[in-house]
């Protein structure tokens, strides 16, 4: 069984979700910032989410506040920021840390299983992980990867 699944985190309305539900998926995880150079990612994101989701696929949205101060406001700020300016309906979480003694179990497990080019840190905003229908995460995309860039990835696991 995929460690994956073990691990569970708490939606932006404050309801704990395991990974679990997310059995038999393929899900992309991102750590988001709605005052990033990157935050239009989120219009490219959605529109696979759109394309995809009736074949099993899933975006998980962690919003983190650990680069340049990108993500100072509440998660009532979140959701008015990506899922009203940029009609997000995919997954979005609560606040986490992504480096650190403080970061999220789930980030922790990804950057071990993917470690990136500068090591196990999660570089800037917008880092994603592709997590296959087994639960495992089989690949990790650098900030500046767009949405539009990945798809023949996820084309290759739906």
């Amino acid at each position: 069984m995929s460690e994956f699944y073990n691990f569970k985190a708490t939606t932006l309305q404050g309801k704990e979700i395991s990974m679990e539900q997310y059995r038999g998926k393929v899900v992309l995880i991102v750590n988001t910032a709605s005052k990033c150079g990157f935050t239009p990612q989120f219009e490219g994101l959605e529109k696979l989410y759109e394309k995809y989701k009736d074949k099993g696929f899933e975006i998980l949205g962690f919003p983190c506040n650990q680069f340049a101060n990108q993500e100072p406001g509440t998660a009532s700020d979140i959701i008015n920021g990506c899922m009203i300016n940029y009609g997000v309906t995919f997954q979005m979480f609560e606040k986490i840390k992504v480096n650190g003694m403080f970061a999220h179990p789930l980030y922790k497990y990804l950057k071990k299983e993917l470690p990136g080019m500068i090591g196990e840190m999660i570089k800037w905003n917008f880092t994603k992980f592709l997590i296959d229908r087994t639960g495992k995460p089989v690949k990790r995309f650098a900030p500046a990867t767009t949405p539009e860039k990945i798809e023949e990835d996820i084309l290759e696991l739906v």
